[in-house]
């Protein structure tokens, strides 16, 4: 029988990785400040907890998905009030290094070793363990954990010391950013041009101008409908502000990211941040229209 495995954090992503987990067999204990999530958790057959003391309590391996900084220093401060610590953190958020890094050495004091494992992966992509692990830190721990990993996730790589997998994330997160506008602008352009959406995206999804964002959230674009969030945009903008401040203390410019950062800014300025990112098509159709307006104007020879 498999060891217990606990999730702090059930929501897009982690309540994901745990129905995976409890379809390979394991025990899931889970933990939300989120009422509702913990009655979801319930009904997809895992264990809840109390808290995080009592997470750390009752397993050996403790996988993170939290939405803040804040988050990964309160779960921390707890985890270390545990009579029995965990033996293993698997942190999978996207955060600031130096939050990690502390966090890390607060649990070492207790003798539990911190994985800093972000993933690579939308919500619905996660519910179908189609996500990829950039693994660092202890590489004995991280072997130790493999079967776990097997269990939510399509493929993990072992990329270094700790911090390799974040600042891995980072660089596969501006791309994310990049090609999910670059989504976005293509179809609105073959819709302004006269193509059927629906069917560009199949034909442009099967051609060397593809890309998962594309595949991904295309479809969310073409029906307009961002209601069903895989990634929040209000979530988004932090991951985008740390992607910024990372590159810019290693030095590295980002031309192309940046000029997408005005772009989710207004799509949350719309009032759209609790919807999925894809949103970012909507700003590009109302620019459009906007643009549409004006030459109809200048043709007629009104102000």
């Amino acid at each position: 029988m498999t060891a217990p495995v606990g999730i702090i954090g059930l929501g897009i992503m982690g309540s994901a990785m745990a129905a995976n987990l409890i379809r390979a067999g394991y025990r899931v204990i889970g933990y939300d400040v989120l009422a509702t999530r913990l009655r979801a958790h319930r009904r997809a057959g895992g264990a809840v907890a109390f808290n995080c003391r009592d997470v750390g309590r009752q397993a050996g391996v403790v996988i993170c998905s939290l939405p803040s900084s804040e988050a990964l220093r309160q779960t921390a401060a707890e985890l270390v009030e545990t009579v029995r610590p965990p033996r293993i953190v698997i942190e999978t958020s996207t955060l600031p290094l130096f939050v990690k890094e502390a966090a890390r050495k607060s649990l070492g004091v207790r003798g539990t070793t911190l994985l800093d494992c972000p993933l690579s992966g939308t919500g619905s992509q996660a519910r179908t363990k189609d996500v990829v692990v950039y693994a660092s830190g202890d590489r004995r721990a991280y072997r130790g954990v493999v079967p776990i990993l097997d269990a939510f996730a399509r493929a993990h790589y072992y990329v270094g010391a700790f911090g390799a997998g974040s600042k891995m994330k980072f660089v596969a997160n501006l791309l994310v950013a990049i090609h999910n506008v670059a989504a976005a602008e293509a179809l609105v352009l073959a819709k302004r041009a006269g193509l059927d959406p629906a069917m560009a995206l199949k034909v442009i999804s099967d051609g060397a101008g593809s890309s998962r964002m594309f595949q991904v959230r295309g479809p969310m674009m073409v029906k307009g409908d961002y209601s069903k969030p895989l990634m929040k945009l209000e979530i988004w903008q932090k991951d985008m502000t740390i992607i910024a401040d990372f590159a810019r203390e290693v030095g590295s410019p980002t031309p192309l990211f940046s000029k997408t950062a005005p772009i989710y800014t207004a799509a949350v300025a719309s009032g759209r941040g609790s919807e999925d990112t894809a949103a970012v098509c909507s700003v590009l159709e109302e620019m459009a229209g906007r643009r549409k307006k004006v030459r109809v104007r200048s043709r007629s020879g009104r102000l």
